[in-house]
C-alpha cells in the first residue's frame, strides 16, 4: 500500500493508525529506489528534478532511416516470398488435378478436366490431411484464414510471431489451395509478411511500436505482392493491422508495400488481376440517379449477404468442432467440398468452387457468365464451400472468396434487373465490379481498402463513385445486423477485443493548466495532519495537497478528509511532511498533455504538480495538480466526442 492511498481507503481509525505507522520515515526507508530523491526536496522549477528516467526501449529505438532500410529488406523478401507462394501454388494444383510437376499455373482460367475423372473428389482430401499434419504438429496458427491471428499478435503479443509461422503458413495454405479447397491465397501472404516483419523486428532490437510497425509492413507488402495493388496493400494496413498512424509508421509501411509490389511486377507483370473490358462512364444525366439507386440497393443487398456469411462461417466452425478429431473433421469437411466441386462440374461443366475462384470472376466480368439462376448458385455454393473448408481446418484467407461472392451477386443482381427490363443500361460487370468491393467490404470492415483494391484489380475508375456508395451502404447494414466484421467476430469469441476506429484523442493536444485540477492546498511540512483533518472535516471530499518546504517542493498527497470521524478522538502525533509522497513530477502550465502523461509514466509518478512561469517559480506559482485520475477523466471525454 502506498502514502497517497491510505486515506482513500481505510474506514476505520486503527487502520489509518497502522496506515500511519507504515508511512512513517523509516517505513518510507523501504521504498524502492525510483521513489526517493538524494536531496530533502525538490526545488520549484528545476528541471533536473524531473528529467525522464531512462526506459530500455528508448535505447532500442531505430531512426526513422535505419527503419526504414529495414522495411525495404522486408518488401524486398516479402515480394519474393509472394512470388514462391503462388509458384507453390500452382505446382501443388497442377500435382493434385493432373499428376503433373508444372508450376506454370493461371488461376483466371478455369481448370482443365482431372486426369483423375470422379476421383478429383480425394484431392482436397489428401490435402486435408497434409494440411492438419502441418498445423497440429508445428503452428497451430497457421490454421484459418490467418488476419485474425496478426491482428492478435499485434494487440495482444506485442507485435510477436514465432518465425516458423511463415513456413508453415507457406506450405499448408499452398497445399490447401493447390488441392481445391475453397479458400484465398492473401490471408496466408499477409500471415507470412506479418511473420517475416515480425522476426526481423524480435532479430534486431526495437521497441514494440516499431516492431508492430514491421508487422503492418509485412502485411501490406503480402496483399500488395499478391494483387499488384501497392494502394491497397497500404490503406489494408492503416485500417486493420496499425495501432497508431504517423510518419514514422507510414513510411516504414509503404516503402515495404511499393517495394514489393515492384518485386511482384518483375516476376508476374504489370497486368492488373482482372481484365476487363472498358465499361460505359456514368451518364451525366437523369439515369445516373436511378443508377447510383441502384448500385445502393446492391450494397444493402451485399451488407445482408456479409452479415450472412459471416455467420454461416462461424456457425460452421462451431459445428465442425463438435466432430471429434482434427483429422476426422478436415477429412469430413474437405470430402464434402470435393463432392460440390464435382457435381458442379457434372452438371454446369466446371468445378467453380476449387481453389481462388479468379476464373469464375473473369468469366462474369467479360460478360461470358450472365444467367440470373446461375449467378445466385454459384453464390450459394461458394459461401458453402468456404464455410465447410474453414469450418473444417483449412489454411486460406476469405479475401478471394468475397469477391467471388461478390461478383456472383453483383452479376445476378445486374442480370435480374436487365430481365425485369428497368429503364436504364445496367451492365452486369459493373455491377459485379462493385459487388465484389461491397462484399469486401462489408465483410472485412475495410472500407477504403476494399474500394481501392477493386480499382487496382480491375484498372476501372468508372466504377469508383458508385463503388463508394455501394461500399459504405454494405458497411452500414452489416453492422446493423452483425457489429463486428469477419476478422474480429473470431476475437472477440475469444475474448479479445480489438479497437474499431482509429482516434485522434483532442486530450493528447490541451494543455496542463487546461487539464489540472485547481482546487488544491499548498501547505508546509511542518503542518500537523490532525489539526489539517479538524479544519477541513466538514469537507468530508478528497484534497490534493502539495507540501513545500521553504521555497521548495516536498511531496503531495491525496487525504479524504472524511476519515477525521474514524480517529475517534485519537491523535496519530504526525505531520503532513512524515506522511507525504515523493512520487511526483514538477511541469509547466503550457506543457502539452501528452508529454504530462510521457513524465507521470517514466517517473512512475502518482501526481504531476503544475507551476506557472518560465523561470524558478516561487511557492506561489504552483497552480494545480494533474493525478492519473485527471488523465483518465480526460481521455475519456476526448474520446466521447466521437459517434459510437
Amino acid at each position: 500500500m502506498s502514502c497517497h492511498d491510505i486515506f482513500d481507503c481505510c474506514p476505520k481509525g486503527q487502520r489509518i493508525w497502522l496506515a500511519f505507522v507504515r508511512c512513517s520515515p523509516m517505513a518510507r526507508n523501504d521504498m524502492p529506489a525510483l521513489n526517493r530523491s538524494e536531496s530533502p526536496a525538490v526545488k520549484l522549477g528545476d528541471t533536473s528534478s524531473i528529467e525522464t528516467l531512462p526506459v530500455d526501449e528508448e535505447s532500442h529505438r531505430l531512426s526513422l532511416l535505419a527503419l526504414s532500410l529495414l522495411a525495404l529488406g522486408l518488401g524486398i523478401v516479402t515480394g519474393l516470398g509472394a512470388v514462391v507462394f503462388r509458384d507453390l501454388i500452382g505446382l501443388l494444383h497442377n500435382l493434385f488435378f493432373n499428376g503433373t510437376f508444372v508450376v506454370a499455373y493461371d488461376a483466371n482460367i478455369f481448370t482443365a478436366p482431372s486426369r483423375w475423372g470422379p476421383f478429383v473428389i480425394l484431392a482436397p482430401v489428401v490435402g486435408a490431411v497434409i494440411v492438419t499434419f502441418l498445423v497440429s504438429n508445428f503452428a497451430p496458427e497457421a490454421k484459418g484464414h490467418g488476419v485474425p491471428e496478426v491482428m492478435d499478435a499485434i494487440y495482444y503479443k506485442e507485435g510477436k510471431i514465432r518465425p516458423i509461422v511463415a513456413l508453415v503458413k507457406s506450405l499448408a495454405s499452398a497445399v490447401a489451395i493447390g488441392s481445391g479447397s475453397s479458400v484465398g491465397r492473401e490471408g496466408p501472404i499477409i500471415q507470412i509478411g506479418s511473420a517475416l516483419g515480425s522476426t526481423l523486428g524480435q532479430i534486431i532490437s526495437m521497441p514494440i511500436g516499431q516492431r508492430i510497425a514491421m508487422v503492418a509492413s509485412g502485411a501490406g507488402a503480402g496483399i500488395a505482392a499478391t494483387f499488384n495493388t501497392p494502394i491497397g496493400g497500404v490503406m489494408f494496413a492503416i485500417e486493420l493491422m496499425m495501432p497508431e498512424v504517423s510518419v514514422n509508421t507510414f513510411l516504414p509501411v509503404a516503402i515495404a508495400t511499393g517495394t514489393a509490389t515492384f518485386v511482384g511486377r518483375w516476376f508476374f507483370g504489370q497486368q492488373p488481376a482482372f481484365l476487363v473490358p472498358p465499361l460505359q462512364a456514368l451518364p451525366a444525366d437523369a439515369n445516373a440517379i436511378m443508377l447510383l439507386v441502384l448500385y445502393a440497393a446492391l450494397g444493402g443487398l451485399m451488407g445482408v449477404a456479409a452479415a450472412g456469411f459471416i455467420r454461416g462461417l462461424h456457425l460452421a466452425e462451431d459445428w465442425f468442432d463438435k466432430i471429434p478429431g482434427r483429422y476426422t473433421r478436415h477429412v469430413i469437411g474437405m470430402l464434402a467440398l470435393g463432392v460440390l466441386m464435382y457435381v458442379l462440374f457434372v452438371t454446369l461443366g466446371q468445378y467453380y468452387v476449387d481453389g481462388v475462384g479468379y476464373a469464375t470472376i473473369e468469366s462474369i466480368l467479360t460478360g461470358h457468365t450472365s444467367i440470373v439462376w446461375l449467378l445466385v448458385l454459384l453464390f450459394i455454393c461458394k459461401v458453402v464451400a468456404t464455410s465447410v473448408s474453414l469450418g473444417g481446418g483449412s489454411s486460406g484467407g476469405i479475401f478471394s472468396p468475397s469477391l467471388f461472392m461478390g461478383a456472383t451477386l453483383g452479376g445476378g443482381f445486374a442480370a435480374l434487373l436487365q430481365a425485369i427490363g428497368v429503364p436504364v443500361p445496367v451492365s452486369i460487370p459493373a455491377f459485379a465490379m462493385v459487388g465484389m468491393g461491397a462484399m469486401v467490404g462489408g465483410g472485412t470492415g475495410a472500407v477504403m481498402t476494399a474500394v481501392t483494391m477493386t480499382f487496382e484489380m480491375t484498372r476501372e475508375y468508372d466504377i469508383v463513385m458508385p463503388m463508394i456508395l455501394a461500399v459504405a451502404t454494405s458497411v452500414g447494414v452489416r453492422r446493423l445486423l452483425s457489429r463486428e466484421n469477419i476478422y474480429t467476430l473470431k476475437l472477440v469469441r475469444r475474448g479479445r477485443a480489438i479497437p474499431k476506429a482509429l482516434h485522434a484523442n483532442m486530450f493528447l493536444v490541451r494543455h496542463a493548466h487546461e487539464v489540472m485540477d485547481a482546487d488544491i492546498m499548498v501547505l508546509p511540512t511542518e503542518q500537523d495532519f490532525d489539526d489539517f483533518l479538524r479544519e477541513h472535516e466538514e469537507e468530508g471530499r478528497l484534497r490534493h495537497v502539495v507540501v513545500t518546504k521553504g521555497d521548495q517542493i516536498y511531496g503531495v498527497l491525496r487525504v479524504n478528509t472524511g476519515l477525521r470521524r474514524g480517529l475517534e478522538g485519537a491523535r496519530t502525533g504526525v505531520t503532513l511532511g512524515d506522511i507525504a509522497s515523493r512520487d511526483f513530477t514538477v511541469v509547466g502550465g503550457d506543457t502539452v498533455a501528452s508529454d504530462v502523461i510521457e513524465r507521470i509514466w517514466r517517473r512512475n509518478a502518482f501526481m504531476a504538480v503544475v507551476v506557472s512561469g518560465r523561470g524558478i517559480p516561487r511557492a506561489s506559482d504552483v497552480v494545480g495538480v494533474i493525478t492519473r485520475e485527471h488523465v483518465a477523466n480526460s481521455v475519456a471525454e476526448g474520446i466521447r466526442i466521437y459517434p459510437r
